[in-house]
């Protein structure tokens, strides 16, 4: 296996030295999208909460702080990434709240609000991950 090199001394896209492939990506970036994910799992569960009590407030409290979630998730990990982890937990949670239990409970009911959470939720997912990011820094030379 050949390995490429960059100018910065690093392997390139053919992975690392040893081989790793994937793994190349470290298991803090790894770490980091768990983390997200399951911050967007509680920031779903909240929106569903929030939503329903108190309706117009609750309702741009629940899409504010899922937009915060998924936008500060790309821009900590400056990649597309960040954004689909927090919304693939928030889908995940949301979905799962809105399914009827054995008791006939539900936590999302089918209300104007509930759709305007659940659609407009998406939507800034969708608008959230597929934005283009400005290119990262690029490091300064070193002064002599």
């Amino acid at each position: 296996m050949s390995v490429v090199r960059d100018g910065r001394g690093g392997a390139g896209a053919g992975g690392g030295a040893t081989g790793e492939g994937l793994w190349a990506l470290g298991w803090a970036r790894g770490l980091c999208y768990v983390g997200l994910g399951l911050l967007g799992v509680l920031v779903g569960a909240a929106g569903v909460l929030v939503q329903a009590a108190w309706l117009p407030l609750g309702l741009v409290l629940g899409l504010l702080g899922s937009v915060g979630v998924f936008w500060g998730g790309s821009q900590v990990t400056r990649n597309k990434v960040g954004a689909v982890a927090p919304a693939t937990g928030w889908f995940l949670a949301v979905f799962g709240l809105a399914m009827a239990r054995p008791e006939g409970d539900l936590l999302l009911g089918a209300g104007v609000g509930a759709y305007v959470y659940l659609f407009g939720g998406l939507m800034c997912a969708v608008i959230c991950a597929t934005l283009a990011l400005p290119a990262p820094l690029a490091p300064r030379p070193k002064s002599r």
